[in-house]
């Protein structure tokens, strides 16, 4: 029985450079800050609490980046 012997596939190396700009653009340098009264505090806590969520600020650019993103999509322009 013969063996075939298959060729070794080289990783195609990616330009450090272009890794250097992508890095960069994803770099989150815009600070905001939001004020919550105390109901909204205690429910994010409770949320937090309930769904063992660790990072807060991952959680509130995941919900309001999805809220942005669907109203977007719904509100889409078109032509006539």
């Amino acid at each position: 029985m013969t063996t075939v012997k298959r060729k070794k596939k080289t990783p195609s190396h990616v330009d450090p450079e272009y890794l250097k700009k992508q890095q960069a653009s994803l770099r989150r340098t815009h600070r905001h800050v939001i004020y919550l009264n105390d109901r909204e505090l205690a429910a994010i806590d409770e949320y937090c609490k309930q769904f063992k969520v660790k990072r807060k600020s991952a959680m509130f650019r995941q919900a309001i980046m999805e809220r942005i993103l669907a109203v977007l999509d719904e509100n889409h322009p078109t032509l006539f």
